[in-house]
């Protein structure tokens, strides 16, 4: 063993809400600095790369996504944000540029994409 302690390894797709979620936590609450963060463009070679990483360990791979313990797998912006709130000691709902984000725009980006998809939805029916 070399004695170096474990980074958690955050995978972050460029443009994506809920990748965005866990940053601003991450950046609000101090913890940035804490995690190795590995961001990519949709359609590179380096998502390419990434999904690959990441495929022997999740039964789907989606983003975010995070190695949180050596070994131990997660894709729920949630869990994600719930782990690192846990290690920090922050509560998100009092970090108030996170619930700003969360309440607002972050909530209204899911509304009009279920929207959207029941729209589509119906259009195919």
């Amino acid at each position: 063993m070399t004695g170096e302690r474990f980074k958690p390894v955050l995978y972050l797709k460029e443009n994506c809400p809920f990748c965005l979620k866990v940053r601003i936590f991450l950046m609000e609450s101090g913890f940035a600095s804490e995690i190795e963060s590995r961001d990519f463009v949709p359609g590179t070679k380096q998502e390419e790369e990434i999904r690959a990483v990441l495929q022997p360990h999740l039964e789907k791979v989606s983003f975010p996504s995070a190695e949180l313990e050596p070994g131990r797998y997660v894709t729920e912006s949630d869990d994600i944000v719930a782990f690192f709130a846990a290690k920090a000691g922050r509560d998100p709902k009092e970090l108030t540029v996170y619930r700003n984000y969360v309440d607002g725009v972050f909530a209204m980006s899911m509304k009009l994409w279920k929207e959207n998809m029941e729209l589509k939805k119906a259009a195919s029916a």
